[in-house]
């Protein structure tokens, strides 16, 4: 069995994190045995390195390594890349087709991003895991195959079971040893190591001077989170390489690619930051619905307006003025009756949009009270305010562009359209 130093020279890994060492050394402990590995980490900790590791360390090595990326392949087609199918099995199969199940016989299949297969797909490989059994698809042939199985996914899996997207008795199946990768921000003192290495290696790809860190600007790195992890800082790395021409590297330079205050220390994983998302979307969903409730009232009031002044009052039947009544009655009046009207002088509507509401037991609109309505009144808590600053602050965050306003404000772009027309923003 070889050691870790060993393992990290062949494979090119840099560090010395105890939580990384320990997830190495795990790998090189189970490689010897056929039981099933769950790898769990952020996405860009290296998580592909175990499963190789694993592979290269076990009795397989001399068989095939099939790396398969779940999440890359569509839903309609992932069984038949895993178990392969029968000539004529679907449209486009015109001829039988090996799976990777059946080319791997004997070896390894790294399933990476396990998470993202769908339930059918799961229901398959459940099988396989419990007695390496599968058919593929389009046939009733059941066939045999030896292969063990490293699975790697970013994806929190209790949330996901929870959630119903991942079956549990498949999650235990695959999970009989899982690996914990822990994410570079966690590794401060491996940081600089990697830069260093990064920082040889493209130097001599593209034949130019190596990068240096002065003091202050490895401070600097080793302080910032890095949510892309490893595959971030080696991009950082390639790219300050080719595009600076001074080699030694300040925290002003560094500031200009990985700025600081945009990347503030994320809480991965707390219990309660899906249910303040939750409570996020469902707050914004609540207000898009009072909204177009508002609109959709003014709408009816305003049909309601036209069919008065066509029609007429007189023209109006006793249920169609019950109707009206519902329609600009906030609340129901202790003194109103059920045959009630709007205030109505010779027969002509008033105070349409703001109406007062009077009793009328004899069915006769000729004596009524004005109300006098305050015109000027401030309206704080008005919906139809607060929808208009929104779509303005939208409108002058993304310098007039509608569509990324649209995007912001989780509408339409035709209702955003129709809602600037209503509030005269055109301008």
């Amino acid at each position: 069995m070889a050691d870790l130093q060993s393992i990290k020279a062949r494979f090119g890994i840099i560090g010395n994190f105890p939580a990384l060492n320990r997830a190495l050394e795990k790998s090189i402990q189970v490689a010897p045995t056929d039981i099933s590995v769950l790898v769990i980490g952020e996405s860009g900790v290296g998580k592909e390195f175990i499963p190789k590791i694993i592979h290269s360390e076990s009795k397989r090595k001399h068989q095939p390594y099939i790396v398969v990326n779940c999440g890359a392949i569509p839903e309609g087609t992932i069984d038949s890349e895993l178990f392969g199918h029968e000539k004529g099995a679907f449209t486009g199969a015109t001829a039988t087709r090996k799976g990777y199940f059946e080319v791997a016989d004997g070896g390894t299949i790294f399933l990476d991003e396990v998470g993202e297969l769908p339930l059918q797909t799961q229901v398959r490989l459940l099988r396989v895991l419990e007695s390496g059994e599968f058919m593929k698809v389009g046939s009733s042939q059941v066939q045999k195959t030896n292969v063990r199985i490293v699975a790697a996914t970013n994806v929190n899996m209790m949330k996901a079971i929870q959630d119903s997207r991942f079956r549990e008795d498949l999650f235990y199946r695959l999970n009989t040893v899982q690996i914990d990768m822990p994410a570079l921000r966690e590794r401060k003192g491996d940081i600089h190591l990697l830069f260093r290495k990064f920082a040889i290696d493209f130097a001599e790809k593209y034949r130019m001077p190596e990068l240096q860190l002065e003091a202050s600007a490895v401070h600097y790195i080793e302080n910032y989170t890095f949510p892309g992890n490893v595959r971030q800082l080696r991009n950082l790395v390639e790219q300050m390489t080719v595009v600076e021409t001074d080699r030694s590297v300040t925290v002003a330079k560094l500031a200009e690619y990985i700025p600081m205050d945009s990347h503030l220390p994320m809480v991965v994983n707390h219990p309660n930051s899906q249910k303040q998302t939750d409570f996020g979307n469902e707050r914004e969903i609540m207000y898009k619905i009072l909204f177009d409730m508002r609109n959709d009232i003014n709408d009816l009031k305003s049909l309601t307006s036209e069919l008065i002044k066509n029609r007429g009052v007189n023209d109006l039947s006793n249920q169609e003025k019950n109707l009206i009544n519902r329609i600009y009655t906030p609340e129901p009046q202790q003194n109103t009756s059920p045959n009630s009207l709007l205030f109505f002088e010779n027969n002509n509507v008033q105070n349409i949009q703001n109406p007062t509401i009077v009793s009328n037991t004899e069915d006769s609109y000729e004596d009524f009270e004005d109300i006098e309505i305050e015109e000027n009144r401030p309206e704080s808590l008005s919906l139809q305010n607060n929808e208009k600053d929104l779509i303005i602050k939208a409108l002058e965050k993304h310098n007039g562009r509608r569509n990324r306003a649209a995007d912001e404000l989780g509408i339409s772009q035709r209702t955003l359209y129709r809602k600037i027309k209503q509030y005269n923003l055109e301008d």
